[in-house]
């Protein structure tokens, strides 16, 4: 009766933690200032891979309109720079598949504790105000829980992020592809992506969409998987 107690609770922590990130994206208000962590996630991972392709990385701006840019220098083409332009949209759903999977395993505070290294990573490369406060704001909310937190909220706070960082990436492919339908986005990732290539961006926008969907699916096979909670 108590692993099924255990098991219960488990599957609802799951269900309600991606109920309120749904809540969160879906709510005008809240997805404005929400967003901002999903854009952390997308310049981080323009970084991460600018470094590993042998780029210079020079700074990353977050804006209060919830856009950002990361800077680095190199060649302006070939596979370092697709690399680079690549991994923007395609890190938050990535980085949630692997926060579930941490979770799934029952390293809750393992993954908690290397959301905080990220941030901590990111927040040195960052050249604005603006980025800091996001970057801070959102390492502040992790450390509250990780300092202050119960397993069992821990647990639904990591579950949360999980969710967040998946459907609020898928939600952002959206949201580019509505704004180069209305030729709003030359420069968006997509399109330079296919400057650089010679591939459709509408190509690399079904890639985004479907590594966001695999994702999803993945990490909520796993979270429902029924790991003992910790």
């Amino acid at each position: 009766m108590g692993d099924l107690t255990a098991a219960q609770t488990q599957v609802a922590l799951v269900i309600a933690a991606g109920l309120v990130a749904l809540s969160v994206i879906a709510g005008g208000a809240t997805w404005r200032v929400a967003r901002n962590v999903v854009t952390i996630a997308h310049e981080g991972g323009h970084a991460l891979v600018a470094i590993a392709s042998g780029r210079t990385l020079t700074r990353i701006l977050l804006h209060s309109d919830t856009s950002g840019v990361t800077v680095s220098k190199g060649r302006r083409d070939g596979p370092g720079m697709a690399a680079t332009a690549f991994a923007g949209y395609a890190t938050p759903p990535l980085l949630g598949l692997g926060a579930g999977a941490l979770v799934a395993g029952g390293a809750v505070q393992t993954m908690l504790g290397l959301t905080i290294m990220v941030l901590l990573g990111t927040l040195v490369l960052i050249r604005n105000v603006y980025g800091v406060a996001s970057v801070v704001l959102t390492g502040a909310v992790v450390a509250v829980v990780i300092a202050y937190g119960t397993p069992t909220v821990q647990y639904g706070f990591a579950c949360f992020v999980t969710w967040f960082l998946i459907v609020g990436g898928l939600k952002t492919v959206l949201e580019v592809q509505r704004k180069r339908a209305g030729r709003r986005a030359a420069d968006s990732d997509p399109d330079q992506l296919e400057r650089l290539t010679g591939v459709p961006a509408g190509i690399f926008i079904a890639l985004y969409s479907l590594i966001g969907v695999i994702s999803l699916i993945i990490s909520g096979n796993l979270l429902l998987s029924w790991p003992p909670l910790s």
